[in-house]
């Protein structure tokens, strides 16, 4: 049939196929999800109406300034993302496209996904309590910190919980506040130890800091690269590795002196 076709007549009915095959890859769901710079919250004061860190069994300290963990919002793991999706967001600053099993453990349910990450917030605040407790020398039988952040979870926000405890009960050791008064935002995961690990989608986390008045950011020191890609203008990025690294580069910011890390 097709010899008995001009040129231009195969040409397009060779076509069709190609172009119906394009067609539906552009609306078929692709394993993506698109993120985006989410919600921030300060740890020192409160979260839909509820102090963020309640301290008993031990004298707290009035704060200033702001410690703000950092999320980000990803499409949900059930959600259809399709080729014009992807193409849409690939080359925006403000958005990441990300194979779905690096946000979501493949083959989990909502149900699932939402009952780990809760799982998670919970050994992470439990962490940050530990962290701070024995960084200050206290006693857990003692002192006991309750922490509460309504619709976030993940580990991510450990450090921040662990600075926000130690500047409710010691600021920087000698009257300031680790703060400076500044705005400070920040992420990484924290173990009983002090030691902070990398959590993912910084660049989307540095963007969503700005947004809401940090001027410094404290990133995992191997996601540095990351946090520079997108870095907006009038954020400083502070990289650590430990809690006592954080806490010494916060003094230092605050009182002007010794060295302050950079990315």
């Amino acid at each position: 049939m097709l010899s008995r076709l001009t040129r231009s007549q195969a040409v397009a009915v060779c076509a069709l196929p190609v172009v119906a095959l394009i067609a539906t890859a552009a609306f078929a769901p692709l394993p993506f999800s698109v993120a985006q710079p989410g919600m921030t919250a300060d740890v020192l004061g409160e979260n839909k109406g509820t102090p963020v860190i309640t301290v008993s069994g031990a004298a707290t300290r009035k704060t200033s300034g702001q410690l703000r963990m950092t999320t980000i919002e990803a499409t949900g793991p059930d959600a259809q993302v399709s080729l014009g999706d992807v193409a849409g967001n690939w080359f925006r600053t403000d958005r990441a496209v990300m194979p779905r099993d690096a946000v979501y453990p493949s083959g989990d349910t909502v149900k699932e996904i939402e009952k780990h990450n809760a799982a998670q917030m919970r050994e992470s605040q439990d962490a940050a309590t530990r962290a701070a407790l024995k960084y200050l020398d206290l006693s857990a039988d003692k002192v006991k910190v309750d922490l509460e952040l309504a619709d976030v979870g993940g580990p991510s926000a450990g450090l921040l919980f662990t600075l926000g405890i130690i500047d409710k009960l010691d600021g920087d050791g000698s009257g300031g506040d680790l703060t400076g008064g500044r705005t400070i935002a920040g992420t990484g995961t924290i173990d009983a130890g002090g030691k902070v690990g990398a959590v993912g989608g910084v660049a989307l986390k540095t963007q969503a800091a700005r947004r809401d008045g940090a001027t410094v950011f404290l990133v995992p020191k191997a996601e540095c690269a990351d946090a520079r890609s997108e870095l907006p203008e009038g954020l400083r990025l502070v990289p650590v590795t430990t809690l006592k690294s954080a806490v010494d580069a916060l003094v230092s910011l605050e009182k002007g002196e010794g060295r302050v890390p950079s990315c």
